[in-house]
């Protein structure tokens, strides 16, 4: 039936063998507290009604000014929400909710070491800390309303109360991954202009003290060589009053925020009234090849998406204490642990360090001390708490209401484990698909509306009006076929436009589509997502990964999600990256690359196992044209598998420069063994 299937497919299209897995629901006990449960919400964000159905969302904020015009598209696809409100993004994070909640926790700041106490900060302390630091960085460091400023910082408290006081101020922030190289940093400086660099000492990772501050020095000296000079390096202290790095300071340019922050005690900043379609904040985005692209994000729009986003799809509660395990230098953090959970006045926990350090448990310890009943992360750090720990979140007393699954689609086995032991069989999951530059979730299931489907995203969101279009532009409608999947509709999380490339911007993510570049009709303009997916008969969406990651072999596109997902239903693999190879005859064949669970002994007849596997579940079509089983995948800091590093060792080529992975030393490894 495999092969029968595959040859009904044309080029343009991408044969789908996913089996359609059955619906969880959720309980009625979550369904009694939720905070969206009327599924007439869907009529109500309907394409009748856009854009005005979005002004539901912008009412969860408080404005200085009403905005004159919901959606002004006269510079399309450059969308303006909200056009003429005035607003502040740190006022609704912070001093609206003082009146009734300023002895409620904002943020549960949890150290890497178990011995250091966990610190609890107040609305009220974020307001005085907030309200300090934007007073230093005004009179201080000199900055007003529509500069940027580079934050290069890992997780900690003082990460948020940097961005919510250049809110506060319409300081424009660009925040670098703290893992990020010094080269990274440098380019995010030089394309947006930032004469101040604001960086920590030193970090925990791993049990060790990171000397970061060294970093900051690199990155200062890069970017001057390209003629952007940095004139200030403001330095947080890991040890307030102690000094944690290595690195000397320079005279001049170098400060330490505990040492001058000192001189701005009690001072109170007015917010600025910020335009709704003023910049917030800049994200970079790396490109696969070229300069990374910094996506400019609005203040209301963006602000207005994340929090109804947090409220309807993430069901949080002032009540709620919610953990989003990611790093607050990716467009998730910035959404779902800063920005959407503190509008509604929620309680967000920032953990330093490894989920894994010093053992597989220390999640589920954090989650029993704090009570935790949210929690987010991604499908990379939910397969490495089930290679390293299955049995331990049954170890721990806690329990989650909602689980949240984010960054690259779940494999269906790997739900089931995360619904079974980490949600203890109550936890809701919402599967939610969207990226950097939307600002918010694209697809998911709303959690007390729709059944969970393993593996599937689920429908749109409310107000977001996905379709799947073919490479020349037709929609594909059946299913179990896939093609490029796009949004019809603006929505008021999406990016405005990339900082100061706005031809980039066009050609990046509208132009394939739009037949009229004159037009400033919205429905000229589809938004192009760059991923690959089904829609299935029940309007569930699957998501297959980046349309670059479809291999192409014989004719047939296959997406490499499927061929690891069939390989980690072989209950030894832990691990599984696909790869394409050329090849003279066929065009590609896929390589596949496994680590296998703790303990489990690499042997021909596993890899035989995993390679059957693969041709059982997709067809011989599939067949990989090695199974390589590897001691560990090279990762990036956060954790993501470097298909790049892999795809070149399989193709012979250069791995370019992997000093900045976690794992450096296991990619000389596996190229042995390939090279053999």
């Amino acid at each position: 039936m495999g092969e029968q299937k595959i040859m009904e497919t044309t080029e343009a299209q991408i044969a789908v063998h996913w089996q359609e897995e059955g619906y969880f629901n959720p309980s009625s006990k979550f369904i009694g507290q939720a905070n969206l449960t009327d599924p007439e919400i869907f009529e109500r964000f309907s394409l009748d009604n856009f854009p005005d159905c979005f002004t539901e969302y912008a009412e969860m904020l408080t404005w200085y000014k009403y905005w004159d015009e919901v959606l002004d598209t006269s510079d399309a696809p450059c969308w303006k929400w909200f056009k003429g409100g005035e607003i502040n993004a740190s006022y609704n994070c912070i001093d609206r909710h003082l009146k009734e909640n300023k002895n409620k926790t904002a943020i549960h700041f949890v150290p890497e070491l178990e011995e250091e106490r966990i610190e609890h900060i107040t609305y009220q302390e974020l307001y005085v800390r907030v309200n300090e630091f934007a007073a230093l960085l005004r009179d201080f460091a000199g900055l007003k309303r529509g500069d940027r400023v580079t934050i290069h910082m890992p997780m900690s408290t003082e990460l948020p109360i940097t961005m919510l006081a250049c809110a506060r101020l319409g300081v424009i922030h660009s925040v670098v991954f703290g893992g990020f190289s010094a080269s990274a940093c440098a380019d995010r400086i030089v394309d947006s202009n930032s004469r101040v660099l604001i960086t920590m000492d030193a970090y925990y990772r791993s049990g060790k003290l990171l000397n970061h501050k060294i970093n900051a020095d690199e990155a200062v000296a890069i970017a001057a060589k390209a003629g952007q000079v940095v004139d200030k390096v403001l330095v947080w202290q890991r040890y307030p009053g102690k000094y944690s790095s290595e690195t000397p300071m320079v005279d001049g340019r170098d400060c330490f925020v505990n040492d001058v922050v000192k001189n701005y005690y009690g001072t109170r900043i007015e917010p600025e009234k910020m335009l709704s379609e003023e910049p917030l904040f800049l994200m970079y985005t790396s490109g696969t090849t070229g300069k990374p692209k910094g996506a400019q994000h609005s203040t209301g729009g963006y602000l207005s998406y994340v929090t109804a986003m947090s409220k309807y799809i993430q069901d949080i509660h002032p009540t709620d204490v919610y953990w989003c395990m990611a790093d607050i230098g990716w467009i998730t953090g910035h959404s779902f642990i800063v920005y959407g959970p503190l509008a509604l006045c929620a309680s967000t926990v920032i953990y330093e360090g490894v989920p894994t350090y010093p053992d597989a448990g220390r999640s589920w310890r954090i989650a029993q001390e704090l009570d935790v009943n949210i929690f987010h992360t991604a499908p990379t750090a939910i397969r490495a708490l089930r290679k390293i720990g299955p049995d331990e979140p049954a170890k721990y007393k806690y329990h989650f209401k909602h689980m949240t699954t984010v960054g690259e689609p779940i494999e269906p086995e790997v739900w089931k484990w995360y619904q079974s032991e980490v949600g203890k069989g109550e936890a809701v999951i919402v599967d939610t698909w969207w990226q950097t530059e939307t600002g918010g979730f694209l697809c998911s299931t709303v959690p007390a509306i729709n059944p969970m489907k393993p593996g599937s995203a689920g429908p749109g969101v409310p107000g977001i009006h996905p379709i799947i279009l073919d490479d020349n532009g037709d929609e594909i409608t059946q299913p179990g076929i896939a093609g490029n999947i796009c949004i019809r509709n603006p929505w008021p999380g999406i990016m405005q436009t990339v900082w100061g490339d706005r031809q980039r911007f066009v050609d990046t993510y509208y132009a394939r589509y739009c037949k009229n570049p004159e037009s400033k009709d919205w429905r000229d303009w589809p938004y192009v997502a760059g991923d690959a997916a089904t829609r299935s008969g029940d309007g569930y969406y699957r998501i297959l990964g980046r349309i670059d990651d479809v291999i192409n072999v014989s004719g047939h596109r296959l997406g490499t999600k499927e061929i690891e997902s069939a390989a980690l239903m072989v209950k030894e693999v832990a691990e599984a990256a696909v790869v394409p190879v050329a090849h003279e005859i066929k065009g590609k064949e896929p390589d596949l690359y496994i680590a296998l669970k703790p303990g489990v002994e690499p042997t021909d007849e596993i890899a035989k196992k995993i390679s059957d596997a693969v041709c059982d579940q997709i067809g011989k079509i599939a067949k990989p044209r090695k199974v390589w089983l590897v001691p560990d995948m090279p990762k990036t800091r956060s954790g993501k598998i470097m298909r790049r590093v892999l795809g070149a060792i399989s193709n012979k080529g250069d791995v370019g420069n992997v000093m900045t992975l976690a794992n450096p030393e296991v990619v000389e490894t596996i190229k042995k063994m390939v090279d053999r």
